[in-house]
């Protein structure tokens, strides 16, 4: 099985840091994140990882050339011309995920203890397109979801704003988690195209394709998505 780690990002919420390095590298307890992620996947027995790079790019496939991968087989998704977001990311990488079995996807800034097996042991009795975890922590944006776990929508808590693919009575929000098995098929089904998020692709497909939540509430998760976050992440993961 083959992995994605998004690297790419310009990380501006974790200034001064991103000033003068990338995200990826970023330290919780002496262990850059990307490090972190990749040993995070060898717990599940996945070492084929593709990891997109832009921002300080050069700094990133140091840390993996020298690092020999961490033990893992890193190929690198080069966005140094145009940084594309999680979507747009994902389509340049098609040539390097496709395969006859399903890929997972998570994000370099997300720590958590979700357990991946049993993620795909959900994918696999449910055979959605995707499958993600989520999660009932408070955040802005959520994810609607009805009572079979489907994705039905999305919702801005802050703004109002909601973006419905599928009406239903009693949605229920659920925060994305950011680790995402897809079926390789996905590629072909997917309109976008150029610089875009991955969220807009969940809702354009999950009218016609079953995209389901897997709930893990109670695993540990931290976003370490500003400078603060740190001390969470690190009182969290030795």
């Amino acid at each position: 099985m083959k992995a994605m780690i998004f690297a790419a990002g310009l990380g501006t919420r974790f200034k001064p840091w991103t000033d003068q390095h990338p995200k990826a590298l970023a330290l919780v307890n002496g262990t850059p994140l990307l490090q972190r992620n990749i040993e995070y996947l060898q717990q599940y027995g996945i070492t084929d990882v593709v990891v997109n790079v832009h921002h300080f790019a050069d700094q990133v496939i140091e840390a993996v050339e020298r690092s020999k991968g961490w033990g893992s087989r890193i190929t690198i998704s080069d966005e140094r011309g145009e940084l594309l977001e999680t979507g747009g990311g994902l389509l340049k990488a098609r040539s390097l995920l496709e395969s006859e079995v399903p890929f997972l996807t998570l994000n370099v800034d997300i720590l958590t203890n979700l357990n991946i097996h049993a993620l795909l042991q959900f994918h696999r009795h449910h055979q959605p397109l995707i499958s993600f975890g989520v999660t009932n922590r408070l955040t802005s944006r959520n994810f609607l979801f009805d009572s079979e776990h489907r994705l039905c929508g999305w919702r801005n808590r802050t703004t109002g704003e909601e973006r419905i693919s599928i009406s239903k009575p009693g949605l229920v929000e659920r925060a994305y988690s950011c680790v995402v098995v897809m079926e390789p098929r996905v590629f072909g089904l997917i309109r976008q195209q150029g610089k875009f998020s991955i969220t807009d692709t969940y809702l354009d497909l999950a009218a016609e394709h079953v995209i389901l939540g897997y709930e893990h509430s109670g695993d540990l998760l931290v976003d370490v998505g500003k400078p603060e976050s740190v001390a969470v992440a690190e009182a969290m993961f030795s």
